[in-house]
């Protein structure tokens, strides 16, 4: 199952544009346009950002700790 992260690769500001790229398979820059015209149009963007920012969990590292 796909899950959404929070990218720690290609952040600018919380990573939350480029994980969300990722998740649909997306490039970031179109991700990154759209959330900015939303931002500027209705100031929702700004918001939406802030709370995925807060919800999002950040992409794990990928290392699977093994419980022995």
């Amino acid at each position: 199952m796909k899950k959404l992260y929070r990218s720690k690769s290609n952040r600018m500001v919380a990573g939350v544009c480029a994980g969300v790229a990722e998740y649909l398979n997306i490039d970031v820059t179109v991700v990154r346009v759209i959330w900015a015209i939303a931002s500027v149009c209705a100031a929702i963007g700004i918001l939406a950002y802030i709370i995925c920012a807060v919800v999002i969990p950040e992409k794990p590292d990928g290392s699977i700790v093994d419980a022995e």
